[in-house]
Order: structure tokens, then sequence, then C-alpha cells
């Protein structure tokens, strides 16, 4: 019979004691810094506050978070520092689609590449809005105007060959109608404008108008969605989102046009960082906050992480890619 002497216990037990240790899950050890690439009060920026909430009510993290807001060129300076931050992992990036459809249109100082993919958790919806006082009762009667005088009716959006421009581009093509369209920082700034009466429309998401519209100062036309939105309360006098038609249903050929909220890592962060970060997301994710945020902004619940994530990325540049070559936007 073998004989386990005391000093071959006590290196068993002393391995048993690193094992756990040397295969820990990674956790960040110090502040981190949520980098939101557009100013305050749009949509990204409410988009990752909202993340940072939901996180500080459940404790999902133990280490403090901050919120950056890096907006400039068209968020083209979050990704830029972004990029910047090396193998940082306590920098979190929080974007749209415009991560990798920015250096399809400007020489930047960062590629799509250069960052890490986390997770979507969201796709906004897209609506036509226009100015509570203006005479355009609905989708066609603005178009038909736009076509009657070309060239003379404004569109704000957020950026310039962004997601809002790229958009307008698809209803111009779709319907032979020509707006002038008006860059702003964020579709906080390009709401306002709508609702001072400055410019005659925009395509801003519901959560950069609600408050507008709640308030009569601007009327919702049509969405881009395949479906009319989910039914729920009224938000301004009788009208709630599942009674906005249908782009297609008011005329406009453009069955649907969604953008993702994205989170993202720097360039050489480890995989075990950005894979603890999905997780975060995910969390983050499936509580009831989330789920509420998601009902009040009108956006789709859609949580893609991985290859998932990868995947839709391909498929949502090269149809994106489509527009900016036929406008002459691309610059690769």
């Amino acid at each position: 019979m073998k004989t386990i002497t005391s000093t071959a216990i006590a290196l068993v037990t002393a391995g048993a004691a690193l094992a756990p240790q040397a295969h820990a899950q990674w956790a960040p050890s110090g502040p981190i810094e949520f980098i939101v690439t557009s100013g305050a009060g749009g949509g990204t920026d409410n988009f990752a506050r909202m993340v940072q909430s939901i996180i500080a009510k459940h404790d999902l993290v133990e280490q403090p978070i901050i919120v950056s807001n890096k907006g400039g060129g068209s968020g083209a300076e979050g990704y830029v520092y972004a990029k910047a931050m090396g193998d940082d992992p306590h920098k979190l990036t929080f974007g749209t689609n415009n991560e990798y459809l920015l250096p399809h249109v400007a020489r930047l100082g960062y590629k799509a590449s250069d960052l890490n993919p986390v997770a979507t958790l969201a796709l906004d919806e897209f609506l036509i809005w226009v100015n509570a006082e203006s005479p355009y009762q609905d989708a066609q009667s603005f178009i038909e105007a736009a076509k009657a005088a070309p060239g003379t009716l404004k569109f704000s959006g957020s950026q310039s060959k962004d997601t809002d421009q790229i958009l307008v581009s698809m209803i111009q093509d779709a319907t032979g109608a020509k707006f002038i369209y008006i860059p702003f920082q964020g579709g906080s700034a390009a709401g306002t404008q709508l609702a001072g009466g400055h410019v005659d429309g925009n395509t801003n998401n519901p959560n950069e108008n609600v408050g507008q519209w709640r308030a009569g100062m601007i009327r919702p036309l049509c969405v881009f969605s395949d479906a009319r939105l989910p039914e729920g309360p009224k938000v301004a006098g009788d009208m709630g989102w599942s009674d906005i038609p249908t782009c297609a249903e008011a005329g406009i050929p453009v069955d649907q046009y969604k953008m993702p909220r994205t989170v993202w890592t720097s360039p050489g962060v480890p995989e075990e960082a950005t894979a603890y970060y999905a997780d975060l997301m995910q969390k983050v994710y499936d509580t009831p906050e989330w789920k509420e945020y998601l009902a009040n902004t009108s956006q789709t619940g859609t949580f893609l992480a991985g290859d998932d994530f990868r995947s839709f990325i391909e498929s949502d540049e090269a149809r994106v890619m489509k527009i900016l070559e036929a406008e002459g936007w691309a610059v690769n």
C-alpha cells in the first residue's frame, strides 16, 4: 500500500489553492472609461449612459465608470482616441455602424479593423419627421412637395455622409425627390433645428425626437420598418408609435432601415477582456431596465456578439457601400 507523506499533501493542497487563481477570469482592475462617439444628448450618449446606469444599479462591475464625449468628426474623434489607447482594457467605445462606415468616406486616423467588436444591444428605427406647423400631414405630400420644387426642402441630420444622409440618399433614389441635406453635430442638434422650424424635415430615430414630439413641436410621417412599431402608451395626443404608418405604406419604396448601437474595445486589448465586456453587455441586455429603455425609445432589442456580430457588420457594410459608391462618397 502506498503512503502519502505530509509533504505530498502540502504540495497537492498548495496546487489546488493556486489553480483557480491561474485560471481566474479577467476583470477590470481600475476605472473604466466609456468613450462616446457623439455629443451630449445624442442617441449614442443616451445609449452609453443607460448602460452605465444599469451597471451601477445592479453592481455588475466593481470599478467606477466615467463617460467621455468625443463626437468630433462625425464620431471619428472617439474612434481615433480609442485606437490610441492601444492595449488598455479599461476603455470601452460606444458608437453605431459609423465605426466601420466612416473610414470608407474619409481618410482618418484609424481603420475599422483597428477596434475589436464587442456587442450590439439594439437597432435604431428611423422615421421621417416634420415640424408640427408644416403643411405636410403625410409622407406622400412631403415627397410631392420636394419633387415639385427640387433642391429647396431641407433635411437636417446627424453628421455628413453618415447614417442620416445615407437614408436621405435612399429616399431620393426611391422617389425621385431632391432635398438639401444639412449635417449637424448629432441627432439632438438635428432635432432642435427641426423643432425650431429652421429645416423642413429630419430622419431621426425615435429616441432623439420623442421629447419634441411630446411637446407638440414636430410630428412623425412614417417609419422605415417592414412592420409598424409595437403598440404602447400614447406619446403625443392620441398617437402612439404603432399609429405611425410604415414608409412603404406611405408610398416610399424603402422597406426598412436600421442602425446598430455598438460597443468596441481598443486594438490591443486581450480576447479575454473583450469577452468579459461582451458578457457584461449581455447582463445589461437581460435586465428589466434595458427592456424598459427599448420600449421607451422604440428601439428593436437585438443582442449580437462574437461571430454573429461580425456577420452583421459584413452584411451591413456591403449594403451601405453600394450607396456610398453610387453617391461618389467612397474614398477607398
